[in-house]
């Protein structure tokens, strides 16, 4: 039996034209986190939260979010190729929930297909050639690649 299609994605609020967003990639280990500007549509790595306990995570969330006070919030939801959920799907959006119910910004899906693998060959390029090496910012820079899809999108749709 075919799985069913990833559930579409929540609605994209109304973003000001100005302000800074928090992305994330999820992980049952780590946890990538970029930040972005509305006004340039540009996004950056910032920081990789390590573990898997999920008050000190939110923790250093809290952190990031009184030191960037963001507007909103992006969190990378994984499917398959072919559009269909992925086993960590549903995890992230309840993650993405969770950010909601516990910051009360505006919390929005971006697609994350192959942002991991896009963030390897992006590190390998700029020489960081050992997985040592990658590690530690693997995750933040996959969040980086899932923030600027999606402020791309958002530039795309405004045109």
């Amino acid at each position: 039996m075919p799985e069913a299609a990833a559930p579409e994605p929540r609605p994209t609020p109304d973003l000001p034209a100005r302000g800074t967003l928090l992305g994330f990639d999820f992980g049952l280990v780590r946890l990538g986190v970029a930040v972005g500007e509305l006004e340039t549509g540009r996004a950056s790595a910032l920081v990789t939260i390590s573990g898997e306990a999920n008050a000190p995570r939110f923790a250093a969330i809290e952190k990031l979010i009184a030191e960037w006070r963001p507007v909103g919030l992006v969190v990378g939801i994984p499917c398959h190729l072919d559009g269909t959920p992925h086993e960590m799907t549903a995890r992230c959006r309840r993650f993405a929930n969770q950010l909601h119910g516990r910051y009360r910004l505006p919390v929005m899906e971006s697609d994350e297909r192959l942002s991991s693998a896009a963030a390897e060959a992006a590190l390998e390029e700029a020489g960081q050639r050992s997985w040592q090496a990658r590690k530690p910012v693997l995750d933040a820079v996959a969040a980086q690649i899932i923030l600027q899809h999606f402020l791309d999108t958002l530039q795309h749709a405004k045109a």
